[in-house]
This record gives C-alpha cells, sequence and structure tokens, in this order.
C-alpha cells in the first residue's frame, strides 16, 4: 500500500466527501480534496498545477477551493480561486490551516480536513450562496496522485 492509501481509511474518506457535500449544500462554490505521497516542486506550485488539472479554474464564479495534500512531505496548501480569494479576510487561509493542523498535531487528520472544508463552506456560503439553478460543477470525490 502506498502512503496516499494508508493516510485515511475508506470510512474517514467518506466523511470527508459527505463533508463536502454538507459545505457546497448552500453554496455555489467548489471544494475539491487531492491526496498524493510527495511531489518534486515546490507545494504551492503543485498545487496551483492540480487546481488546473482538475479544471478548478473553470467554475462559472471562480469560487472553487482546493485543499492539496503531500502526505509523505507532511505538508499541505490551500488553494482559492480569485473570486473567493478577493472576498475573504487576507488572513482566512492562514486561520483555516492553523485550524487544521491543531488537528494534525494530535494525528487527526480527517477532522482536520474535516475542519478546514467546513471553514471554506461558510465562506462560500456567505459569498456565493446557493441560488436557483446552481449545479455542482465539479466531483465531490477524493482525487489522488
Amino acid at each position: 500500500m502506498s502512503q496516499v492509501e494508508d493516510f485515511l481509511t475508506k470510512q474517514e474518506e467518506q466523511e470527508i466527501v459527505d463533508a463536502i457535500c454538507m459545505a457546497e449544500n448552500n453554496t455555489s462554490g467548489e471544494i475539491r480534496v487531492h491526496i498524493e505521497s510527495t511531489t518534486s516542486k515546490v507545494h504551492f506550485d503543485r498545487a496551483l498545477e492540480v487546481f488546473h488539472e482538475l479544471k478548478m479554474d473553470q467554475t462559472h464564479l471562480k469560487n472553487g477551493v482546493l485543499f492539496y495534500f503531500a502526505v509523505k512531505d507532511k505538508n499541505f496548501i490551500i488553494c482559492g480561486d480569485k473570486g473567493i480569494n478577493d472576498l475573504v479576510a487576507s488572513d482566512f487561509w492562514d486561520i483555516t490551516k492553523d485550524k487544521m493542523t491543531a488537528q494534525f498535531k494530535f494525528g487527526n487528520f480527517k477532522q482536520g480536513i474535516v475542519d478546514g472544508i467546513l471553514c471554506a463552506g461558510e465562506q462560500l456560503k456567505k459569498y456565493f450562496p446557493w441560488s436557483e439553478g446552481d449545479t455542482n460543477e465539479l466531483s465531490n470525490e477524493i482525487s489522488k496522485g
């Protein structure tokens, strides 16, 4: 088994997908989680690359949020698209990362990810509330590299 497969149990993965569904329920925003073992690139650069590969830059309102994890590297990045980044407080993503890291320090990876997703969901709901005709533009499944 790879480190990616060992990072979360199937049950934990499902709970993360459920959190994405819950967070997206009241917003037109899109949230994705991507997990891979390692990268030879700068983590932020790789996260942006995955953001584009997952077509997160193609959402109608530019309100996609990616949680990128390089498990072996013990690193993660949160990438928000221009629409959401222009509206949230300048320290919002850092505060969200801190909340997640607090859980990670105790080995609570699933809970940390869920906490981050729900924080992002609250901001997406605030700035991009769901309206009639909104569709789920991107998969809620966890992608792996």
